[in-house]
């Protein structure tokens, strides 16, 4: 009998055409369900994600939701207090979220989960079927839920699931909960006994419109100034849902316009053979239709397939979230004249850093993770957080949700333009004059096995004794002088003239993973070797 990896390798293979193959499709999910074979559980900010059927099983959910169970059963104070209840009582009385992406089995797994959170006394379970990320937290606030499980392994390819924990404020589960969720199931894994569960009555839900009057609740977004725009007649919108969970909800949420095109809505757990990101490549289909539109503003996105994640294009260029968060950033200080902070991760460009010191916003860098944005996003946040995002395409901001927030991306797309009276890109060009071009990339390189881990870091950090404020770093032909140096996340290198590097080590791979951003798009090769260098000449 052949494996679930075997059957993975050939329903990804390009002779994946017949109808017939879905026989193999099947063949998965007859495993992933009946498997008994353990695994381990490495559950971090992201969650836990699998192969369907390797994994990723029914029992490694089961396990995973009884492993939480117990955390709450056993939490101590400080535990509790992350998790933001009293005590396990409160999880029973206030219950859980639950939902899923497009993926395989995602009704299964969710029903699973249920029955291992009924039986433990959860008294109220909210499944809202096919749910974008956001609206897990905006679920969680608006039915004062305890928590919510969402089965997603967010832009990983079609062969994979997930499982994603939120506590009761909405926002990813820090290291202090996932530790504890990863140390239990892996305790409980090898000697897991399924039972027979019976099945649940589930409250079900409308997850758009929960997130709808979430938005509206909170008035971040201006709905009027976004009608208005629709009114007018002279725009054409696209939106790339990529077969995801993203599907119809910016036809609920701007009442179905006439400007609005959707691609790629069909059921299509394979995503048609693509790697679900919002990439490049990706928007290609979005870039067709708008490079032939006449319409005097455009605007074009692409999701992911849990919605936490956005790029834009607007007809004449691609702006990925390294630009949209710069342009997000100072619209909300010049023109709507809100006070607070900007917040990104290390690993994002500096072009929000030059433009918030000309305004005199502070900037909170962070180390790579959106968890990391909660002190600026939090209900009782002070100062606020204006806009958070990173260069990974995912954004949240003042009022919104703790989590990346793809549809408030867009949203916030449409009011800038509503009010400016501008394209994406004619804005971005704006900031271009006032405070000058980047160019960021990323890259990296692999290095020994042996290093995985903690020596790989240590390598890294190795890497700041030889880039102290002062000191100079040849890249290419030219000496540059370090102005600052950060360590919050690897080693970021700035100099004097606003180019810098990032060298971070991977957590599970022997590889070093470099970000640099120029001012001049030529010098790109140039950073990369110099960053190579610094690492390698210790």
């Amino acid at each position: 009998m052949e494996t679930a990896a075997q059957l993975w390798k050939k329903i990804q293979s390009p002779d994946f055409k017949s109808a017939n193959d879905m026989n193999l499709v099947e063949s998965v999910k007859k495993i992933a369900l009946a498997s008994e074979t353990p695994c381990t559980v490495s559950f971090g900010t992201s969650g836990f994600r699998g192969e369907i059927g390797t994994e990723f099983t029914l029992r490694t959910v089961e396990v995973i939701a009884s492993a939480i169970i117990r955390m709450y059963r056993e939490a101590d104070a400080d535990l509790l207090a992350a998790l933001g209840v009293s005590g396990f009582e409160e999880l029973q009385e206030r219950g859980i979220v639950l939902g899923h992406d497009n993926r395989l089995l995602g009704d299964e797994f969710c029903m699973a989960v249920a029955q291992v959170f009924a039986k433990a006394g959860v008294k109220k379970i909210y499944y809202g079927g096919e749910m974008a990320t956001p609206e897990f937290s905006a679920a969680i606030e608006m039915l004062k839920a305890a928590c919510s499980i969402n089965m997603t392994p967010s832009h990983n390819p079609s062969n994979y699931a997930g499982i994603k924990f939120n506590p009761v404020d909405g926002g990813p589960a820090g290291p202090e909960i996932t530790s504890v969720i990863t140390r239990l199931s892996n305790e409980m894994m090898k000697d897991f006994q399924r039972e027979d569960l019976e099945s649940v009555e589930v409250k079900k839900i409308d997850s758009v419109a929960i997130y709808n009057e979430f938005l509206h609740k909170q008035g971040t977004i201006q709905f009027a100034r976004i009608q208005k725009l629709l009114d007018e007649g002279r725009l054409t919108l696209v939106c790339d849902h990529v077969h995801g969970a993203t599907r119809g909800r910016p036809n609920a949420i701007l009442g179905n316009p006439q400007c609005l095109l959707c691609l790629r809505t069909e059921d299509d757990p394979l995503f048609g053979g693509i790697a679900p990101e919002p990439s490049s490549k990706n928007l290609e289909g979005v870039k067709r239709i708008l490079d032939q539109s006449k319409s005097w503003y455009r605007l074009g996105c692409i999701f992911d397939p849990d919605g936490d994640r956005v790029r834009f294009y607007d007809g004449s260029r691609e702006i990925d979230m390294n630009r949209f968060g710069a342009i997000a950033f100072h619209y909300m200080v010049t023109w709507r004249k809100e006070k607070g902070v900007v917040a990104k991760s290390v690993a994002t460009s500096n072009f929000v850093n030059v433009i918030a010191n000309k305004l005199g916003v502070p900037v909170m860098e962070t180390p790579v993770g959106f968890k990391n944005f909660r002190p600026w996003l939090s209900r009782a946040a002070n100062p606020k957080g204006l806009i958070a995002f990173e260069e990974s395409d995912g954004i949240s901001g003042l009022n919104n949700t703790l989590e990346k927030d793809a549809q408030f991306g867009l949203l916030l797309a449409l009011e800038i333009m509503a009010t400016t009276g501008k394209n994406l890109g004619e804005y971005l060009d704006d900031l271009y004059k006032e405070f000058g071009k980047f160019y960021p990339s990323r890259a990296g390189f692999e290095v020994d096995k042996s290093l995985v881990g903690a020596p790989l870091a240590a390598q890294v950090m190795a890497v700041a004794d030889k880039a102290k404020a002062g000191a100079q770093v040849k890249v290419g032909d030219k000496e540059k002088t370090v102005r600052e140096l950060l360590t919050v996340d690897g080693v970021k290198i700035i100099f004097e003239d606003d180019s810098w590097m990032l060298i971070r080590p991977s957590g599970t791979e022997p590889k070093v993973r470099i970000y640099t951003e120029c001012r001049e798009e030529t010098e790109k090769d140039a950073m990369f070797e110099a960053a190579k260098s610094l690492f390698f000449n210790k």
